[in-house]
C-alpha cells in the first residue's frame, strides 16, 4: 500500500502549484495503520476474489487517500485544532492552514483519479463499477464521514446520549470502514448477500474502533498514541467513555467486535484475517 501511495505521490507535482503537492505527499505517506486498505484486501480475499491484485491495490489506495484527507481537515483549527498526528506535526503545522485546507480538497479529487485507474484495471461491468464508486463517495459525503464530523462538532459541550453518539460515529468513522469492506467484496465479485454481511461487519467494526479511540484518548499518553491525548475532554466532547465509563465502553467495543465476526460466520465467510482484524481493533495500543 505504501508503495502505491508513494507512486501516486511522485506524480503530483504536475497537478497543482507548490506547496500543495508536498503537503499531500506529507499527509499520504505518514505512518498509519492502513486499516481501511487492509480491509479492502481482506474482504476481496474472503469472497474468493482472484487476480487483478494491482486493481485491488488502487481501489484500496483510493480509500486511504479519502481517509488521509479527512485527517488533514479534522486537525484544522476550525475543527479539532490539533498539533500532532501519527507521531509528527499535523499538516497545517508542517505547512500552514491555507495549504492544508487546499491539500485536503485536492485529495478528494486525487482519490477519484486513483479509483478510476483501479476500476479501469479491474474492468468490472458498469453496474459494479458504479456501485464501487458510490460506496466510496457516499461514505465520504454528507451521509457518512462529513455529516458525522458536522454532528460531532455540534455535540461539543453537550452531553449526548449513547444513541446520538452511535449515529455520529457510525457516520464519521464507521461509514468509510464499512465501505472499505464492501468495496473489497464488490471487487471480488461478491453476491449481494455477502456484500450485506461485509457491510454489517464493517459497520460494527467501525463503531468498535471509535469506542476504542475514545478509551485510548482517555487512558493513553500522546507518545503512545502519536496524537494529542486527552483531546476529547479538552473539547468537552461527549464520548462513549464520558457516558458509559471505561469499563462499560470497553465491553461494548468487545461486543460489537464479536457481533461483527458472527455476521461473517452466518454468511459463510470464513476469513481468519477479518477475525484477527476484529480482535486487533479492540486490543490495539494506539
Amino acid at each position: 500500500m505504501d508503495a502505491v501511495l508513494a507512486r501516486w505521490g511522485e506524480s503530483l507535482d504536475g497537478l497543482w502549484p507548490p506547496p500543495v503537492p508536498a503537503a499531500v505527499r506529507y499527509s499520504l505517506l505518514s505512518e498509519g495503520k492502513r486499516l481501511r486498505p487492509t480491509l479492502v484486501f481482506a474482504c476481496h480475499e474472503a469472497v474468493g476474489g482472484g487476480g487483478a491484485a494491482a486493481a485491488v491495490a488502487e481501489l484500496a489506495a483510493a480509500v486511504e487517500v479519502v481517509h488521509a484527507y479527512s485527517l488533514v481537515h479534522d486537525d484544522l483549527p476550525c475543527m479539532d485544532n490539533d498539533d500532532l498526528r501519527r507521531g509528527r506535526p499535523t499538516t497545517h503545522r508542517a505547512f500552514d492552514v491555507p495549504t492544508a485546507t487546499r491539500a485536503g480538497f485536492h485529495m478528494v479529487a486525487l482519490a477519484a483519479r486513483v479509483l478510476a485507474v483501479g476500476l479501469a484495471t479491474l474492468a468490472p461491468d458498469s453496474e459494479r463499477r458504479r456501485a464501487i464508486a458510490l460506496e466510496l463517495f457516499r461514505a465520504a459525503g454528507a451521509g457518512g464521514m462529513i455529516g458525522g464530523q458536522a454532528l460531532d462538532l455540534e455535540a461539543e459541550g453537550v452531553r449526548a446520549p449513547v444513541a446520538a453518539l452511535e449515529e455520529i460515529h457510525r457516520r464519521k468513522t464507521g461509514a468509510l470502514i464499512a465501505a472499505s469492506c464492501v468495496i473489497g467484496g464488490l471487487a471480488g465479485g461478491a453476491a449481494p448477500s455477502a456484500c450485506a454481511a461485509l457491510r454489517g461487519y464493517g459497520a460494527d467494526l467501525g463503531l468498535a474502533f471509535q469506542i476504542c479511540d475514545d478509551i485510548l484518548d482517555a487512558t493513553a499518553s500522546s507518545v503512545q498514541l502519536g496524537k494529542t491525548a486527552g483531546k476529547d475532554a479538552a473539547l468537552a466532547k461527549s464520548t462513549f467513555v464520558s457516558v458509559l465509563g471505561v469499563g462499560d465502553a470497553r465491553a461494548e467495543a468487545e461486543r460489537l467486535a464479536a457481533r461483527a465476526v458472527d455476521r461473517l460466520r452466518q454468511a459463510g465467510l470464513a476469513s481468519p484475517t477479518l477475525v484477527e482484524l476484529a480482535h486487533y481493533v479492540v486490543t490495539r495500543p494506539n
